[in-house]
């Protein structure tokens, strides 16, 4: 299939397309970064966008930056940029965890912030941010916020970046040199059934696939003990009990390499 018509407009800054979003509002304008799940979702008629803000050329949304003991990612970051960085010990955990992330071609032209604005409860993107308690920093036509991304994703797909707003950065404010995210996808490169991230320093755990928003657990008990204290049904042909089983093994599988192992 292809995508509903709808009119293209390229974007020279932040404030240009909060301008445009804010003028185009009720024709339904998305945003364009990456565009490796909008355009897919256009083109199955899931989004019907009347107008594409093309954010892709607007100078300053990419790049990796520390201030003080934080890092700082640009928005049009790709996965990739991200992979290849060298971030050290403290944030390695960033860099190791894009190997998740699709193929390279979609590490390749997809964005850290385009992933966080999508909002999917196991995108490894959301995962991290929730699990490091980051920061989304958004632009709207009342100027920057923060939001806390423990406080952003608000059910499947929904976040709390207003229709106006422009992410320009994600902010991890602390390390997390003892920290790892491993998942589980029936083929390599699907969306992960299950999800897991854990933070030895916090004693905190993140789970994806297991609800509507990424799942915040800590401090944290045994695999065992977090994997029964999870709500859950079948769905999408898959029983509870095996989404569990995949918790408790991806939970002890995550602490150990976080320790090393």
């Amino acid at each position: 299939m292809k995508p509903a018509a709808f009119t293209y407009h390229r974007a020279s800054s932040v404030r240009g397309a909060v301008d445009l979003l804010t003028e185009l509002a009720d024709d339904e304008p998305k945003l364009l970064a990456g565009g490796q799940s909008l355009v897919a979702m256009m083109n199955y008629r899931m989004a019907r966008p009347g107008h594409l803000i093309d954010l892709t050329h607007v100078p300053g949304l990419a790049g990796i930056h520390r201030t003080g003991g934080a890092l700082r990612i640009g928005a049009l970051t790709t996965h990739r940029a991200v992979e290849r960085a060298d971030l050290g010990p403290d944030f390695a955990v960033l860099s190791a965890a894009m190997r998740w992330v699709g193929h390279l071609p979609i590490r390749t032209r997809g964005t850290v912030g385009g992933s966080i604005a999508h909002g999917d409860a196991t995108a490894e993107w959301c995962l991290l941010a929730v699990l490091l308690d980051a920061v989304v920093v958004a632009e709207g036509p009342g100027g920057r916020r923060e939001i806390r991304a423990r406080e952003f994703f608000l059910g499947p797909f929904t976040t709390a970046l207003a229709p106006d707003e422009v992410i320009v950065e994600v902010v991890f404010p602390r390390p997390a040199p003892r920290a790892a995210l491993t998942e589980y996808a029936d083929r390599r490169g699907d969306f992960a059934v299950v999800a897991a991230g854990v933070d030895l320093d916090t004693e905190e755990v993140v789970l994806g696939g297991v609800g509507a928003v990424p799942v915040l657990v800590g401090p944290a008990g045994t695999p065992s003990e977090i994997a029964d204290g999870l709500e859950l049904r079948d769905e999408a042909g898959i029983p509870a009990a095996y989404r569990r089983g995949l918790v408790r093994t991806l939970v002890a599988r995550a602490r150990e390499e976080a320790a090393g192992g």
